[in-house]
């Protein structure tokens, strides 16, 4: 396998939020899209660039004023689970409100998708601290979630990728840009299964944790794990470091399997600002010539030379992420 990839179709650039993170196909062209700074969901046109078509606010719904840090999401029949990082802010500091795991129900599709809140659960964070301290500190989640420690270092604590076991609806697959296991240069990315993630969000259960699957990503974490019906996965993999924009991203390929090791399908350019973040739908990955969707998370960027980067600008208008299609080859 690979071969490497070629954007095609150009970019598209999604306005209204310049910090995307995490994206759900809803089918007839149109997606749903989370940003890291706000509460905010937004419903694009994935083939047009502008504002979303519709937008829900669900901050009130959640019972919290500040944002959740939303960075992943994953579909099953027609519920949306959305996971903030779980981490400290960018300064260390601990936030009640990206402790988040819930959910939002979809009706409709394509531009006449409509989405109401479900569920929260708000300890999950807790509960992964736990369990690696009952496991002996393996991933030094305590020490990485401790008072002044920043999410997004080597032996931090950050949660970029949510996606569903193969032919689950139960067990979830947790992606972490942080730590990397062992936290050393060129370990490996970590993920953590939760067997009951649906009784977990509902709040019937507490969370029980699989065996977790450690995978060599070339150096790199997950940013996003996005499956298809046939679960045939794509994994998102860039930096765990906070001021990434310019190191590498890579896509790989996988089976779901824990046993199987993912393989590298093509390295993406880093040439545009911000930081690839989300993977919108994964087609057919037999298909030679396939197309998939990636969008950037470009909060950090200076858009336009100002000086400023795209999260502080003035008008909503300004703010934007790019979307681009890419054919693997």
């Amino acid at each position: 396998m690979g071969g490497g990839l070629l954007a095609s179709l150009g970019a598209r650039y999604l306005t209204g939020s310049s910090d995307a993170s995490a994206a759900v196909d809803v089918g007839g062209g149109y997606a749903l899209v989370a940003d890291d700074e706000s509460n905010v969901l937004r419903l694009y046109d994935r083939s047009r660039s502008g504002a979303p078509v519709k937008t829900w606010d669900l901050g009130g719904a959640l019972g919290i004023k500040k944002e959740a840090d939303i960075e992943a999401a994953a579909r099953v029949g027609d519920t949306v689970y959305w996971t903030g990082s779980l981490g400290n802010n960018k300064d260390g500091k601990y936030k009640a409100e990206r402790n988040t795991v819930f959910t939002t129900k979809l009706t409709g599709s394509g531009a006449a998708t409509e989405i109401v809140f479900g569920s929260a659960y708000k300890g999950l964070r807790e509960d992964l601290v736990a369990w690696d301290a009952a496991h002996g500190n393996r991933y030094g989640f305590a020490a990485g979630t401790a008072a002044g420690r920043i999410p997004k270092s080597i032996d931090g604590f950050n949660v970029e990728g949510l996606e569903f076991a193969p032919g689950s609806t139960s067990t979830a697959y947790l992606g972490f840009r942080a730590p990397l296991a062992p936290a050393v240069p060129g370990g490996r990315a970590l993920v953590v299964p939760v067997t009951n993630m649906d009784r977990v969000v509902a709040g019937t259960a507490k969370p029980v944790f699989g065996e977790p699957i450690e995978m060599d990503l070339g150096g790199l974490a997950v940013r996003d794990i996005r499956k298809n019906a046939k679960d045939q996965y794509l994994i998102l993999a860039g930096s765990w470091a906070a001021d990434d924009n310019s190191d590498p991203y890579a896509l790989y390929q996988w089976d779901g399997n824990p046993a199987h090791a993912p393989v590298k399908r093509a390295d993406l350019p880093t040439t545009d600002p911000g930081g690839w973040e989300a993977v919108v739908a994964v087609p057919d990955l037999r298909v030679r010539g396939a197309r998939v969707q990636l969008i950037t998370d470009s909060g950090s960027a200076d858009l336009y030379g100002d000086g400023k980067e795209a999260k502080d600008l003035d008008h909503p208008e300004w703010k934007k992420s790019r979307a681009a299609w890419f054919t693997l080859r």
